[in-house]
């Protein structure tokens, strides 16, 4: 029921998906770009109920406590404490590997403030779980949220990001310094 609310919100606001994640794809990590506004967090929810996939996403810890904790908790979240080395990576992929079929959605930029490069915690999840990363581009601009087809993460983790930063690029509104340093080869 929240789907089809979500679904007729999302397209009364004039937004629209292209591409989708694979029907047979069991597993995944969904990165989400720009992550600029609290708007993202609806934006999210009506893009995920039209692409139609059972995804869960990962948010700082703060925002599960009450009063609010319980309804970013039913609405598919998964509180992550940022404040301390705790291996979260590793978690992460355990979660994965005990999972027959999960699609985990967070925003690699960490924060809505602009930042010089991605955190890595995405990256290295795809790898260890040997399962691929779903670009997603949330386009302002054109009230459009662009879907990229599944990207496996290589040896080369340079080229890999680049790559990552070359497909940002191309979403209007994301204006991102770690694009720019991605591209010129910086923070890698």
């Amino acid at each position: 029921m929240l789907n089809k609310i979500f679904i007729i919100l999302f397209k009364l606001a004039g937004w629209k998906v292209e591409g989708h994640i694979p029907v047979t794809l069991k597993k995944s990590i969904v990165a989400v770009v720009p992550h600029a506004s609290w708007v993202d967090f609806p934006v999210g929810l009506g893009a995920r109920a039209v692409i139609g996939k059972k995804i869960v996403y990962l948010g700082k810890a703060e925002l599960f406590k009450p009063p609010f904790g319980w309804l970013f908790r039913t609405l598919g979240g998964m509180p992550v404490d940022r404040s301390k080395n705790n291996n979260l990576v590793d978690a992460v992929v355990q979660v994965f590997n005990n999972n027959e079929t999960l699609h985990v959605a967070l925003a690699p930029e960490g924060t809505r403030k602009n930042v010089e490069k991605l955190k890595t915690g995405f990256y290295y999840v795809a790898k260890g779980a040997n399962i691929p990363i779903i670009l997603v581009g949330f386009d302002y601009p054109r009230k459009t949220v662009f879907v990229r087809e599944p990207f496996y993460p290589t040896s080369n983790v340079e080229a890999d990001f680049k790559e990552i930063a070359t497909y940002f690029s191309q979403i209007q509104g994301v204006q991102k310094s770690w694009i720019k340093n991605y591209l010129d080869g910086k923070n890698l």
